[in-house]
């Protein structure tokens, strides 16, 4: 401490020094350094924030990840038809269509009757044909006059047949179901006739006679009665 009266010197400090142009670069170079690297870690801290919200997703540049496999589109595929060549789906078989039964000729019978067993001089035999069907199916028949036919008979002589004079003979078909049957009379005058339709004078005399139905080809069983 120096005395009041003394004279003392202390140093007083100048005005700064202004840096030589030297290492005012080197500061430029280390500022430029230090932005550069906050700069670079923006960037990757984005690139990594934006990746996140991506879904770390392969990014565009890499076509062989993003693209699908070539030729392969999952909505056609999808709905696209089926190639020609591809086998149909199986679908049940059609059941068959049931057949209707056949009616058996053999079902079809005719039978001959007569009104009477003996006729008095004044009577007239009424014969009667009737056609049944004795099967379990339902038959067709051709019933018309074209098919019928009253033959009567005795021994060897044939005394009368319905289709000598028959005029406008007729066809009439008809069904005829199981159990059932068709009749048709005739009144026989007592009188003879020639397949030619000429007229005959004689009478058939007393005696015993043969009556046959016939329908198409087929013939009944002899029904016999007698005329006095």
């Amino acid at each position: 401490m120096s005395s009041a009266g003394g004279t003392g010197s202390s140093r007083v400090p100048g005005p700064p020094r202004k840096p030589s142009p030297r290492v005012l670069r080197r500061r430029r170079q280390v500022a430029a350094v230090v932005v550069l690297l906050v700069v670079g870690g923006l960037v990757w801290a984005g690139i990594a924030i934006a990746g996140l919200f991506r879904g770390d997703e392969p990014t565009a540049e890499d076509p062989a990840e993003t693209s699908s496999a070539p030729g392969v589109d999952e909505s056609a595929t999808a709905s696209a038809p089926a190639s020609p060549g591809a086998a149909p789906s199986s679908s049940p078989a059609p059941s068959p269509t049931p057949t209707e039964p056949v009616c058996n000729p053999e079902s079809i019978e005719v039978t001959a009757t007569t009104d009477a067993q003996t006729y008095a001089p004044d009577q007239v035999p009424v014969l009667t044909l009737t056609v049944s069907n004795t099967g379990e199916v339902a038959c067709p028949v051709n019933v018309g006059t074209s098919q019928m036919e009253f033959l009567i008979t005795s021994g060897e002589d044939r005394v009368f047949s319905s289709r000598d004079c028959q005029e406008g003979a007729e066809d009439l078909p008809v069904t005829i179901e199981p159990g059932s049957s068709e009749t048709a009379r005739f009144t026989w005058e007592r009188i003879r006739s020639t397949p030619e339709c000429t007229p005959v004078e004689a009478v058939p005399g007393p005696g015993q006679y043969v009556f046959q139905a016939r329908l198409g080809e087929r013939t009944s069983e002899e029904a016999v009665f007698t005329l006095e």
